[in-house]
């Protein structure tokens, strides 16, 4: 995990645990702030990836109930908190995080996934043995692990556009925390698992009489108050510019907060299928507006090639979503200019940006089949055509996932039942973990104010009309409007475009082709002979309801499986 902490390194262990942690320095660089850190006054040791954005608050708060520090980290803050406050601790935390705490008078191990699981936590199981690590190819590397595919997984792989929800992934012997998760081991080996927060999408009686100019005030404020908190950092923030309006609302308002010269950067490709690669006409405007230092960064597809081999080796899981090598590339150059980043992903699924929320309004007794409908990549008829013997299954697992999902209390209708779906499961594992993996492997640290937990709770109380209005996030929009040009706000919706793994040809082909028809691939017989001439024969004939390729998909999950060593 080198490239995710490439400032420092340390380990600790004990008879029972050994902890291991690679640094990037955000907050309190000195040496005061390295990890593993040992709080030996209080018997408590802490490993931790992300930021704890309100720790200056909690700070003053345990020094005033007469807490001592050694250091100015985070860090130090969350084994403060949790002596003070107990398993509750995490309920005072606004930030992102995967926590492992160690008590050391009691033997017991907590681990902690924060809210929308911005920060990956992976386990991997055996009799008498836990290992857990910040990404699946660390527990891959360290061996022993039951590497055979999860047929389950495998569905729902092939039905979510990649996505396997947690605790699954794509391979028997590794799980994933949940988000809003602790993990509790006790001394005497048993586990104890519990969900500590969840948002509920109904409407709240003390906001009955709001109007849609309440909401946009609110939501303004509540967007406000996120971009701020992620500006905590002993090191300069920059932002991913777009040119879409979640991004561009990130840099007006921390042009609203005195940030001058602020770096902003986007990315571009070249066209392919009469498909343009970039969106630099609308980033070049915000980036006029708000006079920010302004990198526009364009990548030749022949440049983009071999990047593709390294963009896979950095995926925790396969991510067949296009922009994976395009963020990858993306940090890979903005990691020279800043180690932190503000990023606009989240907030079409809080605030209901994509095409399949409008049909949910009338989804009637069918709100899973309207979904469905919009959302699913193959039915079962379907996957199980494409998939050799051995993963074929007869029943349809994907759509209980989401029947069951859909069924559970907490959501008022059919629009909140998908909404609440996308933020607490689909966002998670795909555009939250795309970004994640592809920024950390450059060691560059990305922040998504759209996923600040109270936000989420602000949008999840507001009646979808408000979201659904002016073609989707008409809340969002009316409340940018007040800090951003119309132009970016009334624009097409745009997607991260990457021509060249849309629209399949040459060597980018030529390697799916070499993955799926390589003697590992024949081996493992995931896929049928008969599928695979079916879309070798017209690469690019077949799309997934959100536009994905569905060789790339096959091709996707081959390569991964090889670089990973599967």
């Amino acid at each position: 995990m080198g490239d995710r902490g490439p400032d420092a390194s340390g380990t600790w262990s004990d008879d029972r645990l050994a902890l291991a942690h690679r640094r990037l320095k955000i907050i309190d660089l000195s040496d005061a702030g390295a990890q593993p850190m040992v709080d030996a006054e209080l018997g408590v040791t802490v490993v931790f990836n992300g930021c704890i954005y309100n720790y200056k608050q909690l700070r003053e708060e345990l020094q005033q109930a007469g807490y001592r520090f050694f250091s100015t980290s985070d860090t130090e803050v969350i084994a403060k908190a949790y002596r003070a406050w107990g398993d509750d601790f995490v309920d005072r935390l606004a930030g992102m995080f995967a926590i492992c705490l160690y008590e050391r008078d009691t033997g017991r191990t907590l681990l902690v996934r924060d809210r929308l699981g911005i920060k990956p936590l992976y386990l991997s199981e055996r009799p008498g043995r836990v290992r857990f690590a910040s990404t699946l190819p660390a527990l891959l590397a360290g061996g022993g692990v039951n590497t055979d595919i999860d047929p389950i997984a495998l569905h729902h792989y092939l039905t979510f556009h990649s996505i396997v929800p947690a605790p699954r992934t794509i391979l028997m012997g590794v799980r994933k925390v949940p988000p809003a998760t602790m993990l509790s081991f006790e001394a005497d080996g048993s586990l104890r698992e519990r969900e500590y927060w969840t948002p509920s999408f109904t409407r709240d009686p003390a906001k009955s009489d709001w109007s849609a100019r309440d909401w946009r005030d609110a939501v303004l404020d509540s967007v406000r108050t996120a971009v701020r908190r992620r500006l905590v950092a002993d090191v300069p923030v920059g932002v991913l510019l777009s040119g879409g309006l979640d991004s561009s609302l990130v840099v007006g308002l921390l042009a609203e907060e005195g940030q001058t010269g602020l770096a902003t950067f986007s990315i571009g490709f070249e066209a392919a299928g009469g498909e343009d690669g970039d969106e630099f006409k609308y980033s070049d405007v915000i980036a006029r507006e708000f006079a920010t230092d302004h990198h526009q960064i364009r990548v030749p597809t022949e440049r983009m090639l071999p990047a593709l081999p390294k963009a896979i080796a950095a995926m925790s899981e396969p991510m067949v979503s296009h922009d994976a090598v395009a963020f990858y590339l993306l940090s890979q150059e903005v990691a020279r200019h800043v180690k932190v980043v503000q990023s606009g992903q989240g907030a079409d699924e809080v605030f209901a940006g994509y095409h399949w929320y409008p049909p949910m309004r009338h989804a009637g007794d069918d709100p899973v089949g309207t979904y469905e409908k919009a959302f699913f990549d193959a039915d079962l008829a379907a996957r199980n055509a494409a998939l050799g013997p051995d993963y074929q299954l007869t029943a349809d697992v994907s759509r209980a996932f989401i029947e069951a999902h859909f069924a559970r209390p907490g959501a008022a209708g059919p629009v909140d039942q998908a909404l609440r779906c996308d933020t607490t499961i689909m966002l998670v594992d795909d555009p939250v973990k795309r970004v994640d993996n592809m920024t950390m492997a450059a060691g560059l640290e990305a922040r998504v104010p759209f996923l600040d937990h109270e936000l989420v709770e602000l949008a999840a109380s507001c009646p979808p009309e408000h979201k659904l209005a002016n073609d989707g996030k008409g809340v969002l929009k009316e409340a940018a409007r007040h800090v951003i040009p119309d132009a970016v706000i009334d624009r097409p919706k745009g997607y991260f475009p990457v021509p060249a793994l849309k629209h399949l040809s040459g060597p980018v082909l030529e390697l799916v082709r070499d993955a799926l028809h390589s003697p590992a691939a024949r081996d493992r017989g995931l896929f049928t002979s008969a599928e695979l001439r079916h879309h070798f024969a017209n690469p690019n004939g077949e799309l997934t309801p959100l536009r994905g390729n569905r060789l790339w998909q096959l091709g996707l999950l081959e390569m991964w499986l090889q670089t990973h060593g599967i």
